[in-house]
């Protein structure tokens, strides 16, 4: 069948939910055509059927059904269904939010060209009114007007959802009183005029003049930071979304923030603890517990507003004190572009009641955590101006369960250990999982749903029972240096989970994507600290070592011995263990090369999440190739690889490590180790292991027994 001419294609996210209440995520390669959306489970050649199809007419649709969350994922989501047949619909979703606009654009254009050919009288603009919910743009078009700095890019997309919770104020349309059916009391629109405070860190201060008596005393009055952003909305709106340990990078205020219930697609209970340094020796700690709402308005602006509310799953924390949001949030909108940097005003406005004795005591203390919860806007503008890094996927951790912490913790690392890939021809295993997990393909009878779900549970355990057996037992093995996987835990090592780090994906040949690093391939055994008073060098014939250990049961061995120079030597050495090499796979061809081979391969990726600037500013997080940067000496063993990393033959890897060592202590350390990847054959990578370690006293390390064994 030959195939009409393509209008847009490319990979997208399939999000479904089944009956039994649990959500799914795919990609899959949509196809827009000219009369016809598309979507195959890899990129179609000729003649392939597509998994599914729906005719693109004039009744068409696209229903914009906001941010869905699965598994930490954030993916926004589009239907596309027939006004004739709303049971026949097609849901697609992108990673980033720029990308759902583009399709919806897209698929519109194709509507609106059924349209044009069908429709007479002038109905086409009653069409589109229509389309939109909208009754008239007047209003926008003339506020528009007042503003020559303000931008209207020609994007008429309105995603508003259900609209706000009737608790939530929106401040945003406080200049805009001639708007219809608004139920807002007046109060709402009384805060026409703002009272310029200060300017701080390039940032316009307001504060609401009027008096609130209706406000509880200890409530602060309405303040805004007004600033310019060089990013796109879409840009900013995302990474105000994110509720990560990037967010620490650009709030100064934040902590720590996670999701406790997904309402719909546009608005979510959200739990935050705020990072507050207003004499933190006395104060106790603040935390909140909010609703959050988002919309994007016809003219391409994005509005998120905050509103504080009680949840059974997110009661009071022991050690803070709840925090109360009267009103708040952000106001993002676009500006004309100047020297071709794209431009957006953000405005964050926030009224909110501290609680505690610190707000009646001190009348400094409500004003002055204000101001450091408003700064965000300074540091997203900073954050825009420093990094290229704008296209990685938001994301927002689950809730922790406050009734159940354990069960939890559990399900939270299960959900942490899940990685997303792109499909491809040579995992046929993964695709043949696929077909059974689409809900196109197949729907499930709701008297079948608790013998499905029986028949889950008896596989589970069957995988589980025959996956025991290949678990390396772990109590064999052994290291002077001990593992602690508390997250407090000094003068030890554990597992970094391979999530921590990005590796390059399925189809960075093509456009340079990364993904979470995943799975190890290899087990992290063992961890010796060692000093000598010269280098040490093939280490793993060591009698009694974890290497040894390991070949004695017919398992293989690569040993990365980190060799620091100086008048007393010292060497970390890293045992990663696997039951038997892939045949033909990059590890094996890896062990099994020649030094030239293993030199223009071996990566490490490093990273500090705890320590001081300069420090995590020397060492950074980029990826380097082990022999480009310092001389590695590869010893191949019957059952191990070694490989003797000497630090000091760099003077640029010698002048870091001399800066870490005076610190070392006060360090938390992110090392992954990976055979880079350098052909579409060979990808996606995957991490051969990764290690943390914590807090490092040179004082604990001990003279190794070099003997060898006989």
């Amino acid at each position: 069948m030959r195939r009409s001419k393509v209008v847009h294609e490319g990979w997208m996210v399939r999000y479904g939910r089944r009956k039994i209440g649990r959500s799914y995520i795919h990609m899959r390669y949509f196809v827009l055509e000219s009369r016809l959306l598309a979507y195959y489970k890899k990129k179609p050649l000729d003649g392939v059927v597509p998994v599914k199809t729906l005719l693109i007419d004039g009744n068409c649709r696209v229903e914009d059904q906001g941010v869905k969350t699965h598994h930490a994922h954030n993916v926004y989501v589009l239907s596309v269904y027939s006004k004739k047949d709303t049971s026949n619909r097609m849901t697609m979703a992108a990673y980033n939010i720029q990308e759902a606009l583009l399709w919806k654009d897209k698929i519109e254009s194709i509507i609106d060209q059924h349209q044009g050919s069908h429709v007479t009288n002038g109905n086409k603009y009653h069409s589109f009114e229509y389309r939109y919910g909208m009754t008239s743009s007047s209003d926008h078009e003339t506020h528009a007007a007042e503003d020559e700095d303000d931008y209207r890019p020609n994007s008429p997309h309105r995603t508003i959802g259900n609209g706000p919770p009737e608790s939530v104020l929106d401040w945003t349309n406080e200049f805009d009183s001639n708007l219809p059916n608004h139920n807002y009391n007046s109060q709402a629109f009384s805060r026409k005029y703002w009272r310029l405070l200060q300017c701080q860190n390039g940032l316009r201060i307001f504060e609401e003049p009027l008096e609130v008596d209706f406000l509880p005393k200890s409530c602060s009055r309405a303040m805004k930071a007004v600033g310019v952003v060089e990013a796109t909305c879409e840009e900013t709106f995302e990474l105000i979304m994110r509720m990560d340990a990037t967010r620490c990078d650009w709030d100064c205020s934040f902590q720590y923030g996670s999701l406790v219930e997904e309402v719909d697609g546009h608005t979510a209970i959200l739990y935050q603890r705020l990072q507050l340094d207003w004499f933190s020796m006395f104060v106790w700690p603040r935390d909140l517990c909010y609703v959050r709402y988002w919309r994007r308005n016809d003219d391409g602006s994005y509005v998120v507003l905050f509103r504080s509310r009680d949840h059974e799953s997110c009661g009071r924390q022991p050690g803070y004190v709840r925090a109360h949001i009267e009103s708040g949030g952000f106001n993002i909108s676009p500006l004309k572009p100047r020297g071709g940097r794209p431009r957006t005003k953000v405005q964050h406005l926030m009224q909110i009641d501290l609680k505690g004795w610190g707000v009646s005591y001190f009348s400094s203390f409500q004003q002055h955590c204000l101001l450091q919860i408003l700064n965000s806007v300074a540091g997203l503008r900073e954050y825009f101006s420093q990094t290229d890094e704008r296209t990685i996927a938001p994301r927002m951790p689950l809730m922790v369960n406050m009734t159940s912490a354990s069960d939890s913790s559990k399900r939270g690392k299960k959900l942490q250990s899940t990685s997303f890939r792109y499909p491809s021809s040579s995992n046929r295993n993964s695709v043949a999982m696929d077909d059974s997990d689409d809900d196109d393909d197949f729907q499930y009878a709701d008297e079948e749903v608790g013998l499905l779900l029986r028949l889950r549970l008896k596989t589970k355990k069957l995988v589980a029972s025959e996956e025991e057996p290949d678990q390396l037992d772990m109590t064999m093995f052994w290291g002077n240096l001990r593992r602690d996987d508390q997250d407090n835990a000094r003068d030890c090592w554990t597992l970094s989970d391979g999530n921590n780090f990005r590796v390059r994906s399925k189809s960075f040949c093509h456009d340079k994507s990364k993904i979470p690093g995943g799975k190890h391939l290899m087990d992290l055994v063992a961890v010796d600290w060692f000093k000598y008073i010269k280098r040490m060098d093939h280490v793993a014939k060591r009698s009694g070592c974890a290497a040894q250990v390991a070949a004695d049961r017919g398992h293989f061995s690569i040993v990365i011995n980190l060799q620091v120079p100086g008048s007393t030597h010292y060497s970390m050495i890293f045992y990663f263990v696997i039951k038997e090499l892939v045949r033909g796979s990059l590890l094996q061809q890896f062990v099994d090369g020649d030094d030239e081979f293993r030199n223009s391969r071996l990566k490490l990726i490093p990273s500090v999440p705890k320590g001081s600037w300069i420090v995590r500013q020397s060492v950074g997080s980029t990826p380097c190739i082990l022999g480009k940067s310092v001389d590695c000496n590869y010893i191949r063993g019957p059952s191990y690889l070694e490989i003797d990393v000497d630090i000091g033959s760099s003077t640029v890897a010698n002048g870091v490590l001399g800066l870490v060592i005076g610190v070392i202590t006060t360090l938390v350390v992110d090392m992954a180790f990976i055979v880079q990847a350098s052909s579409p054959e060979e990808l996606p990578e995957r991490l051969i292991g990764a290690v943390r370690v914590c807090h490092l006293e040179l004082s604990s390390a001990t003279e190794p027994n070099l003997e060898a064994d006989p």
